[in-house]
């Protein structure tokens, strides 16, 4: 019996199978078989050697393989399905041969010559909703992929799978009209293999709405042309038949003249929505076009001129002229959703739309300022949902970013007064969750992130604020869970696979926590190129290079960083830096300075946090835990 320890490795795994097999062998098993032989030493074993991969093993009418790199996966994958249509060509159709293909990117245990654990399950998973002469692949395989291979990725959003806790994101490879749309998906039938019943998926329609141009000739209105393109991203996603990306996954491409067929390749969408707002006086005009993501055809296009008291009316027209034009049926509650009054003051809705343009902006400056406008539209209509649930966001923020004048109650409360205007608000669950977790009322605060969750599990905010209380409650494999959901639903996020790190470094999964260091790294610098001043992209770089051995390079980075106004979480990232490449007198200056401000209930992670492990015998760390564990009464 082998009683060695199980060895962990990251690996791109690779999962295919055959395509009604049972159909196959019950027509002629011994014609079946002797194609299927024939398939793999002639076919398949020569791809597997080119792209440096290796057979695990055979599992009935499918294989297992390993690959080092996601790119070897995926052109292998390409390879054998660009392939096998010349190896069918000369058969009728229900003497061919069909595979599909699963590839995910993800730590794997070995036993022997055998491999196991999520990163198969997940590939498995995969393969199981890919269609016919398909790839399916996971987020973590789109990420390393992007840009380093041709070919075209389509996003089909979150994903429950069999024996998986979490929704995954999946997505498909599109090599050239091989994606099943619109009546073809539908039409998919159920084949049973062995037993086993296996359901392609139904292939809902994908669509961007990149932000609208301002054609105002007053720049500060872009608040409201970003309003309305916010909007309609949040009707179109009410509408179960379609996959829609979330805001954080377009708003990088604001002012960005790129073609529609580059969007929808970056984006991996097949439709893309995009047009202008003019906005003068108490006159609105709204263009609107819906684009084919492949050729750049248009499909639909209008053009909408009206009072601004009208405006929400116009944003109706809009998303139900898209859902049209896209042949989707829209359910009656559906309906109902979509035509809900975005406010009920028009007044009220524009500060509202400029709140959120400045909250998005990030930073304690515009939090305040995001909050003002809040209050402003509250004090128009005191029963606007939105605008509480803002405020929450706005204190929420605060409060992390080192804000002491912000008490955790201000939040419950505003959360709960959004919350019993409109029950449906993720995001006013989700703060509320937050002010309980900051009050260390743990219990209470799990039961709210589960009720944000439950009513939209694709929110960033929920998944992430989630994820930190359990990190500081302990509870590492569900914060490790939360943080990933939430990097794969704001694709351009770095801080929740910077918290990864840590998690899975004090889970004792280091090749987890390279693969998130560098994940993070890559994104972290793509917001770099996108904003050269952006603070937190400089510090997260500086504090991922100290661990990545590049001591160097993170000490530039930190001290470009420096020279920034900086808040108390800031301060602390840098803190770690300094304290992993040696410079502890820097970093205990740091220390001293930021937390004294942090919560309680954040200040406990402190002392465990890794990165600071440089500095847990230091007598000037020692003394500033003794007093401030002295301060929370502990």
């Amino acid at each position: 019996m082998n009683t060695a320890p199980l060895q962990r490795r990251l690996a791109a795994v690779f999962a295919a199978d055959v395509v009604g097999y049972s159909r196959l062998m019950e027509a002629n098993e011994e014609r079946t078989l002797g194609a299927l032989k024939a398939h793999f030493s002639e076919f398949l074993h020569p791809k597997f050697a080119e792209h440096h991969g290796r057979v695990v093993k055979y599992m009935g009418d499918g294989v297992l393989c390993e690959f080092g790199s996601v790119v070897d996966a995926l052109k292998c994958a390409v390879a054998i399905q660009q392939g096998m249509p010349e190896r069918n060509r000369d058969l009728p159709g229900d003497r061919q041969i069909n595979f599909r293909i699963g590839i995910n990117s993800g730590d794997i245990m070995i036993d022997g010559e055998d491999i196991f654990g999520d990163g198969v399950n997940l590939a498995a998973r995969l393969e199981g909703l890919s269609h016919p002469g398909g790839i399916a692949c996971s987020a973590s395989v789109h990420e390393q992929a992007a840009g380093k291979i041709d070919i075209r990725f389509v996003d089909r959003g979150m994903q429950r799978v069999k024996n998986i806790s979490r929704p995954v994101r999946v997505y498909f490879v599109d090599m050239g009209g091989t994606l099943p749309t619109g009546e073809a998906a539908n039409a998919n039938e159920a084949a049973s293999d062995g037993g086993r019943q296996t359901y392609l998926p139904t292939v809902l329609p994908s669509i961007a709405v990149i932000p609208f141009r301002n054609m105002s000739n007053d720049s500060e209105q872009a608040f409201f042309s970003d309003g309305i393109t916010e909007d309609i991203i949040t009707d179109l996603s009410k509408v179960s038949g379609l996959f829609v990306l979330a805001r954080n996954n377009v708003f990088h491409l604001k002012d960005r003249n790129l073609p529609t067929d580059e969007i929808a390749r970056r984006l991996g969408v097949a439709y893309v929505v995009g047009g202008s707002v003019r906005k003068a006086g108490n006159r609105v005009r709204i263009s609107a076009q819906l684009t084919d993501g492949a050729t750049g055809g248009e499909i639909w296009a209008e053009r909408y001129d009206d009072n601004l008291d009208d405006i929400f009316e116009l944003q109706d027209q809009i998303t139900r002229r898209i859902v049209e034009a896209l042949k989707v049926k829209l359910l009656p509650e559906e309906k109902q959703a979509i035509s809900q009054p975005k406010a009920n003051d028009v007044d009220a809705y524009t500060h509202y739309l400029r709140g959120r343009d400045l909250f998005w902006r990030r930073g304690k400056a515009h939090f305040r300022a995001a909050r003002e406008e809040f209050e402003r539209a509250i004090a128009i209509d005191p029963g606007y949902a939105r605008a509480y649930a803002g405020i929450a966001d706005c204190d929420a923020f605060l409060l992390i970013y080192g804000d002491r004048s912000i008490r955790t109650e201000d939040i419950l409360a505003a959360s709960e007064q959004a919350i019993g205007l409109d029950r449906t608000l993720a995001e006013a669950h989700a703060s509320r969750g937050f002010a309980l977790h900051l009050g260390q009322r743990e219990d209470e605060a799990s039961a709210a992130f589960e009720e944000a969750l439950a009513l939209d599990e694709g929110s960033f905010t929920a998944n992430y604020f989630y994820a930190n209380h359990c990190r500081t409650t302990g509870e590492l494999d569900r914060a490790a869970e939360l943080f990933e959901r939430a990097s794969e639903v704001q694709v351009d996020d770095f801080r929740a696979l910077f918290a990864l790190t840590a998690i899975y470094d004090m889970l004792g999964q280091p090749e987890r926590a390279e693969g998130a260091n560098r994940r993070t790294l890559e994104r972290a610098r793509k917001a770099l190129d996108r904003d050269p001043n952006d603070t937190r992209a400089a510090i997260t770089s500086a504090v991922v290079l100290s661990v990545l051995g590049d001591a160097d390079a993170a000490l530039a980075m930190a001290d470009k960083a420096l020279g920034a106004e900086l808040d108390g979480n800031s301060m602390y990232n840098l803190a770690c830096v300094f304290a992993r490449i040696g410079q502890a007198a820097r970093a205990l200056d740091l220390l001293e300075e930021c937390l004294p401000t942090f919560p309680a209930v954040e200040r406990d992670w402190t002392w465990r946090d890794p990165d600071l492990a440089a500095l847990q015998n230091h007598p000037r760390f020692l003394k500033l835990r003794e007093t401030l564990s002295g301060r929370d009464g502990k």
